[in-house]
Order: C-alpha cells, then sequence, then structure tokens
C-alpha cells in the first residue's frame, strides 16, 4: 500500500515563507518523478514544481519561479518544496505526487500516487 502524506502547511503572512514536505511509504521512490500540485477554491488544480529521480532536472510554473524550489532526499522518501516571498494568490491546496519512471512531468494524469493534499493560506 502506497501513502504520501504531505506536512507543513499553515497561515503565513504576505512575503513570509513555507517548507512543505511530503514522506513517502510503502515502495522506494528513488527512481520515480515526483511534484508538487495546487488547487484552490473554484480553480482547476495546477502543477507547482515537479522533480526528476536523479533531483537534477526540475520544472517550475511561471508563477512560482524564482520564490519555490523543489528538492527531494531519495534516502529518505521525501519530496520538499520550499516557498519564499509567498503572495496571496498562493493560498490552495498543496498536494505531492509520485509516478513510476523517471523524467519530469507536468500534467497531474500522469501520476499514479497522491498525498491527501495540506493547505497553505497567505494573508494579504
Amino acid at each position: 500500500q502506497v501513502q504520501m502524506v504531505e506536512s507543513g502547511g499553515g497561515l503565513v503572512q504576505a512575503g513570509g515563507s513555507l517548507r512543505l514536505s511530503c514522506a513517502a511509504s510503502g515502495r522506494a521512490f528513488r527512481c520515480d518523478a515526483m511534484g508538487w500540485f495546487r488547487q484552490a477554491p473554484g480553480k482547476e488544480r495546477e502543477v507547482v514544481a515537479a522533480i526528476a529521480w536523479s533531483g537534477v532536472s526540475t520544472y517550475y510554473a511561471d508563477s512560482v519561479k524564482g520564490r519555490f524550489t523543489i528538492s527531494r532526499d531519495n534516502a529518505k522518501n521525501t519530496v520538499s518544496l520550499q516557498m519564499n516571498s509567498l503572495k496571496a494568490e498562493d493560498t490552495a491546496v498543496y498536494y505531492c505526487a509520485a509516478r513510476d519512471g523517471g523524467g519530469v512531468y507536468t500534467s497531474g494524469t500522469q501520476y499514479d500516487y497522491w498525498g491527501q493534499g495540506t493547505q497553505v493560506t497567505v494573508s494579504s
């Protein structure tokens, strides 16, 4: 049974920082692509960042480039999202996701495993 559990969400003022973490269990994800998605109320889910199994190749949505950093620790089966200079428009439920195989993937339909989500609220 694959489980992915996010943590680190919360309430922060605009301009502040949060670090999200996602711990995967039930299998070794060292060879899998991973990503972070978010969904704001009334909006579709969108990709935030993605990272290849090697950790070398990454992708960022234009809206978060220069502010967010995705990283992974394959030994610990974790993926993190450091979020700096947060804006009110970053408010959403954030989900981590993983899929079999390496590479960088930006569509939610390409991912096999999902966490339950963690709420991030940025007050202006």
